[in-house]
């Protein structure tokens, strides 16, 4: 959007609207100008935190919305071996309302997860490799999305986040680490 977007609060874990479940939204609804205006403001607000997604709930808006994207600039700090053994590309800016997890793959993986609102932890959480999602997009238009690896995971934890639920519902409790005690540590052997 253009430089008039805002840069929206992001609410922390202990606020209520991240533990209820968001209310879908009509074609009507996400077509309208309020919402609209709330895309540009919510990509604008996960681009400077940086983060590869953001639900409504997570600035306070109880609505089955969330933006997801995940630039080829995050991966910088990543080896090729790194970004293969997580399926990770890059995903381009989008939007999705209303999703629903229609089919997912036996196969999981597990990896340390982030996530905005639980600012400067990290966990390792088990999650599908593939997913199919049903949404809306941001015309209200319906989408089938198919998605592997981190996509997928995006994916996951945003709709979690729809459903009142966080990553730490899910994750390894004893792998719960601050981002620098992860990054100066690494995956430490949690068994």
């Amino acid at each position: 959007m253009d430089g008039l977007a805002l840069r929206l609060k992001i609410v922390q874990a202990g606020e209520p609207v991240l533990r209820q479940r968001a209310r879908p939204l009509s074609p009507e609804e996400i077509r309208s100008a309020a919402v609209q205006a709330l895309i540009g403001h919510m990509r604008e607000t996960m681009r400077d935190a940086p983060g590869v997604g953001l639900a409504a709930p997570q600035i306070g808006q109880g609505l089955q919305l969330a933006v997801i994207e995940d630039r080829a600039d995050y991966h910088r700090g990543l080896s090729a071996e790194e970004l293969a053994a997580r399926g990770r590309e890059p995903v381009p800016f989008h939007v999705i309302v209303n999703p629903e997890i229609v089919a997912r793959s036996e196969e999981t993986d597990v990896f340390h997860e982030g996530c905005l609102s639980l600012a400067g932890f990290s966990a390792r959480v088990e999650r599908a490799r593939w997913v199919r999602v049903s949404c809306l997009d941001h015309r209200g238009e319906p989408q089938t999305i198919e998605a592997s690896g981190w996509y997928a995971r995006i994916l996951q934890h945003e709709i979690d986040h729809l459903h009142g639920r966080l990553y730490i519902d899910r994750m390894d409790p004893r792998s719960f680490t601050t981002q620098p005690n992860h990054v100066r540590y690494g995956d430490i052997e949690t068994s």
